[in-house]
């Protein structure tokens, strides 16, 4: 359904080593990397998350870090990736925003959030019977 996804963060180096070890467990790996983005997949291909510093020239001028932060949401395999993904990015500086365990609605899931450091609102999640 998404062919991809980009987000601009203020500083690149720093959001990169928190993507490259929270999304790692998620099987999530770098697969394309800049001096100011990265790209991130589980395989070459589509979906991707394009992460970088650098506003690519057909964005609008006022797209900046922070502007708008927003909630993006990986599939994890199992509770351990989900422990995995959100202790990397907690012992990296991320700001807790919902540790993890289970979460209740018409579909069980277990799910952990972080905040990045522009405040996007980062999950790993996956639904449980």
């Amino acid at each position: 359904m998404i062919h991809h996804l980009g987000i601009v963060v203020s500083d690149f180096m720093r959001s990169a080593a928190l993507f490259d070890a929270c999304l790692a467990p998620l099987g999530i790996r770098r697969a394309v990397s800049d001096l100011d983005w990265a790209i991130y997949a589980e395989a070459a291909g589509h979906p991707f998350l394009w992460v970088g510093a650098e506003i690519p020239s057909y964005w609008d001028h006022r797209h900046e870090a922070s502007r708008s932060p927003i909630h993006l949401a990986f599939n994890a395999p199992d509770r351990a990736a989900v422990n995995a993904f959100y202790y990397a990015a907690i012992d990296l500086g991320a700001e807790d925003n919902g540790s993890p365990g289970p979460r209740v609605s018409d579909v069980n899931f277990y799910s952990a959030f972080i905040l990045d450091f522009d405040g996007n609102n980062i999950e790993a999640t996956v639904q449980e019977s």
